[in-house]
């Protein structure tokens, strides 16, 4: 597959852009908030599910370096992640959105890891980025999900 570009607008493109996020690892010196240019940016390792035939059956499961920005960010609050532990790596489950109650488009975004963590962005409005930065490499096992498990 090629590299990936995706820009989201909306709630709707962001649930696209969590999707093709899903199970992306990074470290936590690899996120950055930028006050003065109101913007976030991560660089992570993220596993692409194209890779995987339906049915959960791995073909050539890959990773790939991409890029995740947000702009017009007004705050940001992190929550269960020890920002002075630049190399502890993160795992993140899904990318969501809340609308303020008054003032729409504004709210929070909100970046949930594995073990609690969070990242809340407070959003002028959603104005987001995921870019594929290179070639593909193999990936060492496709992530399981508790739903997964046959009960």
């Amino acid at each position: 597959m090629d590299n990936l570009k995706l820009i989201a607008l909306d709630a709707d493109d962001l649930k696209i852009v969590s999707a093709h996020m899903q199970d992306a690892v990074l470290k936590v010196g690899d996120m950055a908030y930028v006050p003065r240019e109101r913007r976030f940016a991560a660089i992570f390792n993220r596993f692409d599910w194209t890779s995987v035939a339906p049915g959960g059956r791995a073909r050539a499961p890959t990773r790939r370096q991409a890029a995740l920005r947000f702009e017009r960010v007004l705050g940001a609050q992190v929550s269960g992640i020890d920002l002075k532990a630049g190399q502890e790596v993160l795992e993140l489950l899904a990318i969501q959105f809340e609308p303020a109650a008054t003032e729409d488009p504004q709210g929070h975004v909100t970046l949930v890891f594995a073990g609690g963590g969070a990242v809340r962005l407070h959003v002028e409005c959603i104005e987001a980025e995921m870019k594929d930065l290179g070639p593909a490499w193999q990936a060492r096992a496709v992530p399981k999900h508790p739903e997964d498990d046959p009960a």
